[in-house]
């Protein structure tokens, strides 16, 4: 039955059902299995989001399109399904790039749709003109326009199904307004959605010989120093168990990239974070599942790395292998090729066991460092530096116990010491700034967060800067009443505030404030107030710890403004040289 209150209600000819665009299109989405859309509203797709709810499809409405995009690249991140983001034309598509690039550096299934300005006036200025596919193809690895309604439960699919297979990614649809707007019989439309169903992903494949496997794992028994490594590509595969296995079978060490931390817990025996210069640099052969070797593992590259170090590189796209040129290349699914590497130990176990010389020497360092960060931590500082609250943070999550909230991270010290001091436990359970280091990514993956795992809470610790992006996006977390709680980490800048030299402060504008600083002790929290959710105003540790206690258990959005010392922290070590 249709809604008396869309505009665009079904019509009916001759006793037949007549569907517009936007019904169509809301009926390939729900046909493909999409329940989730995120975006920001107006002409002309309006009518296209409430028909997608009429169908079940839960709408989630934000401020601005950014932020949607960020929620729709970590929805595909953390459901393996594509997240969706509708936008309006024009600008609208402009500002969701951001999400669709997010997405495609990231390698996480996602679609943009986008409506468009009718094509009979295209190149004649219309309202919010733009070619629209033009502007998306540096972002998308597949992009459709379609140009009459009978086109869109084909170009719907094929977005749909493109994005997840091979490497995962962004793509495109683009929807004209006449074209929204044309209309055709429900049974036509049903023939047509049928018809559609022929792109639907394949099952997934591993392209790799018994041979290569029995090669790996050779590589891997003959090693003196071998290393596990896995990233975001593993987790997005699901592969934590078959990695459980193969570190369980071998007593090889690992070490998780940023967003692969949890897959294995963290504070499992042979991890090998906390002794991560010494794992990188002296193991002999690498296996590296699902991560890439760019810029986050500084290229598989000396000084970093030995020289002489063999990489099998288990990716699930044959390019990326051919780029990195590794000794091996394993071609797939990496849970899948896990399963065949842990059935070829089966059959001739072996493992390096606790006494072996490059175990010991990993556990050791570790035990070393972690002994050094925790008489760090130990210290109460006041005024805060960044690792007295985030201490104060990692202990109340680790009170909450199992399930682990999912534990949202941008910013410049405050990701990095995060990433140090945080623990993640359970898969899926991190969400950073990723691969393309993008800051405002925040509201949004909270948001995304939420609407997958709503019996999960979700912590979000946040330099001010990072939290800048997309602060607004707080009013929706109220207007939904998700179980997000922000911890802004407020030290008035950009790294902290004023830092400039002497020399730095001359010219016609020396007095006004320095490119990296803010507001000192802007009153962040109260943003939240406004729209009726909770804030809290923090500078010791008592005060943090009460506001933790109230909010954890409350399970309702909060901002946690805590203040830092302007001069506390320093930037990420491993950009420095680049800035």
């Amino acid at each position: 039955m249709a809604d008396s209150s869309d505009p665009n209600p079904p019509t009916t000819q001759n006793s037949q059902t007549i569907l517009d665009g936007n019904q169509l299109i809301a009926k390939a989405l729900a046909r493909f299995g999409v329940d989730r859309m995120f975006g920001v509203v107006g002409i002309p797709v309006t009518s296209l989001a409430n028909r997608a709810v009429a169908l079940g499809v839960r709408f989630i409405a934000f401020h601005n399109e950014q932020s949607a995009g960020y929620a729709a690249s970590a929805y595909g991140f953390l459901t393996g399904r594509p997240g969706v983001l509708l936008t309006v034309s024009g600008p609208g598509c402009v500002h969701g790039l951001a999400g669709l690039s997010n997405a495609m550096a990231n390698a996480w299934p996602m679609v943009t749709i986008s409506g468009s300005c009718d094509q009979k006036d295209f190149g004649r200025g219309d309202f919010q003109e733009l070619d629209q596919i033009a502007a998306v193809k540096p972002f998308s690895k597949f992009s459709a326009k379609a140009k009459s309604i009978k086109e869109i439960p084909d170009c719907v699919f094929q977005a749909l199904a493109k994005a997840s297979s091979g490497r995962p990614g962004g793509c495109y649809l683009d929807f004209p307004s006449d074209v929204l707007h044309q209309t055709i019989s429900e049974s036509e439309a049903e023939s047509l959605v049928a018809a559609a169903e022929r792109f639907r992903e394949s099952e997934k494949v591993v392209n790799v010989q018994s041979s290569q496997i029995e090669e790996a794992v050779s590589l891997l028994r003959h090693a003196e120093r071998p290393l596990i490594v896995f990233g975001k590509g593993a987790a997005f595969a699901r592969a934590e168990d078959e990695l459980g296995k193969l570190v369980e079978r071998t007593g090889i060490p690992f070490l998780p990239t940023p967003m692969g931390k949890g897959l294995l817990p963290d504070t499992h025996e042979l991890a090998a974070t906390a002794a991560r210069s010494l794992a990188i640099g002296k193991c002999d052969v690498a296996l590296v599942v699902g991560a890439r070797l760019n810029w986050l593992l500084h290229f598989g590259e000396p000084p970093k790395w030995s020289k002489d170090v063999k990489f099998i590189l288990v990716d699930v796209d044959k390019e990326e292998i051919e780029l990195r040129k590794p000794h091996l290349g394993l071609v797939g699914d990496a849970k899948l090729v896990l399963e065949k590497i842990n059935k070829e130990i089966k059959d001739d176990p072996f493992c390096l066991g606790k006494s072996h010389s490059w175990v010991e020497a990993i556990s050791n360092k570790a035990k070393d460092n972690v002994v050094k960060m925790e008489a760090q931590l130990a210290k109460e500082v006041v005024p805060f530096n960044f690792l007295t609250p985030m201490k104060i943070i990692r202990d109340a999550i680790s009170g909450l116990g199992s399930p682990a909230p999912i534990l949202v991270s941008e910013g410049a010290n405050t990701m990095d010491v995060g990433r140090a001091v945080l623990v993640q436990t359970e898969p899926r359970t991190r969400l950073d700034a990723g691969t393309w280091g993008t800051m405002g990514v925040g509201l949004g993956y909270c948001i995304a967060a939420a609407v997958v795992s709503p019996d999960r809470l979700v912590v979000a610790v946040e330099g001010d800067s990072g939290f800048g992006f997309s602060a607004m996006e707080v009013e929706t977390l109220v207007r939904y009443q998700f179980p997000v709680v922000v911890i802004v980490f407020n030290n008035g800048g950009v790294y902290g505030g004023d830092r400039r030299s002497p020399d730095e402060i001359s010219g016609p504008y020396k007095d006004d404030p320095a490119p990296t600083s803010f507001v000192p002790t802007a009153g962040y929290h109260t943003l939240i107030e406004a729209f009726g959710g909770k804030g809290y105003l923090v500078g010791t540790p008592e005060e943090l710890k009460s506001a933790l206690s109230e909010s954890f258990s409350a399970r309702k959005p909060a901002v946690i403004n805590v203040i830092i010392d302007p001069y506390a922290g320093a930037e990420s070590g491993r950009l420095q040289h680049k800035n």
